[in-house]
Formats: C-alpha cells, sequence, structure tokens
C-alpha cells in the first residue's frame, strides 16, 4: 500500500501516453527497447532507465528524440525482469526495493549492451544518459569522471537538494580530470527534463527545451 505519511517524492510526473518509434530486441540475457537514426550513424547513447523501469514512455520519448538527432538510442532493462518502482509503493519500504536493483551491480548488462551497439549497430562513439536511478552516490571514486559530463538539476529538487549539488560540484572541481558542467534550473522539480511533459506545463516549456538542447549540444561537442 502507499505510504500516506510520507508518499514517495520521487514523483513519475507526467506519464505520457506515447507508443515509441522503435522496437524491443533481446540482447542475451537483457530486453531493451532500440531506436535507430533516419541515416546510418557510428554514435549511440545508452539511455538509462529511472526507478520507474525501461517501459516508462517518457523515457522512450528522450530515446526517440535521440534518435532523431542522429544517434542509435538503446534502452536496456537494466531490472532485468524485476518489478519497476510505483507511486503506489510505500516509500518505507524503497531500499528493500533497491537492494537488489543497485545501480552499481550492472557492469555485465553494460558491457552486453556495449557489444551490442559496436557489433550489431556499427556505434564507435557510445554515450550515455540517465536520469535518477543511474545517479551513483556510494562509490568512492565517484568524482573522478573519465567521460566529459553533464549534470542537470532542479532548484526545487526534494530528492537531490542544492546542498548536495554544491558538494559534487565541489569535488568535480577537486578530483575530475575530464571536462563537466553542473547546471541548475530555476524553479524545477525532480524528474522534470523527462518526467514534465512541456505541451501541459507552459510555464516550464521553455525551460524543458533549454535542459533537453543542452544535452543534445553536449553530446554534439564531445561525441
Amino acid at each position: 500500500m502507499a505510504n500516506e505519511a510520507k508518499p514517495c517524492p520521487c514523483d513519475i510526473g507526467d506519464r505520457m501516453e506515447y507508443g515509441g518509434l522503435g522496437q524491443e530486441v533481446q540482447i542475451q540475457h537483457v530486453k531493451a527497447y532500440v531506436v535507430k537514426p533516419p541515416a546510418a550513424s557510428e554514435k549511440a547513447v545508452i539511455v538509462i532507465q529511472d526507478i520507474f523501469g525501461w517501459g516508462l514512455p517518457n523515457t522512450r520519448y528522450m530515446a526517440d528524440m535521440l534518435s532523431a538527432n542522429g544517434y542509435t538510442a538503446v534502452v536496456p532493462d537494466f531490472f532485468l525482469g524485476k518489478e519497476p518502482w510505483s507511486p503506489s509503493h510505500d516509500w518505507s519500504k524503497f531500499q528493500e526495493w533497491l537492494e537488489d536493483k543497485k545501480p552499481t551491480n550492472i557492469n555485465k548488462e553494460v558491457d552486453v549492451v556495449l557489444k551490442f551497439l559496436r557489433e550489431q549497430c556499427g556505434a564507435s562513439r557510445i554515450a550515455t544518459v540517465g536520469f535518477c536511478w543511474g545517479i551513483i552516490r556510494d562509490r568512492e571514486d565517484r568524482y573522478e569522471l573519465k567521460s566529459p559530463t553533464l549534470f542537470i538539476f532542479a532548484e526545487k529538487d526534494e530528492v537531490i537538494p542544492l546542498d548536495q549539488v554544491t558538494v559534487l560540484e565541489k569535488n568535480l572541481h577537486d578530483k575530475s580530470s575530464a571536462d563537466f558542467q553542473v547546471k541548475i534550473f530555476p524553479g524545477q522539480t525532480h524528474g522534470f527534463v523527462h518526467r514534465k511533459r512541456d505541451d501541459i506545463n507552459p510555464a516550464d516549456k521553455p525551460l524543458i527545451e533549454e535542459a533537453r538542447l543542452d544535452m543534445l549540444n553536449w553530446l554534439r561537442q564531445y561525441m
């Protein structure tokens, strides 16, 4: 049952009614949603799901947007068929639910997807885009970035408050040798880039579009 006293602060937002332009495939033991660009491309993006799973239409919409901009996009089911989080779940049980779905435990699955992109999609340059679940907080080397990384945060995020963002940025300046940018969007809440629909949030639309454009420009710059 839902925890009415403390509902999940990671709100699913505006769930899109969206079917997607790609197809579901089996990549060894990993199911994935794959969408290819209009023209052949050596560039690909692994789109890492949030806690609501690989099937969330909003995430597939983002994959389709990447594809339209010239990237093969793949959304793997990194939960491997396990039930994704639901807004109706009891937030007090979240850590228990997360126990077998930790983002630090997907190296084998990532290798499978990388092999697929290189050998079957002709990708030689591969990036990742992640939402919420892709944030890794409990690794000692999390500030030692190996690739250029853009961080997009929301000013009014109750899951990742600004004091954490400040600590992150300071440590990145101290420890990261790779390029990075930390950008905070005023007035926005957690997951605004893909869990808010710009067509029904007119006041947020310019910021949603700006964040998505920042993502695309970052990919263009470094890929």
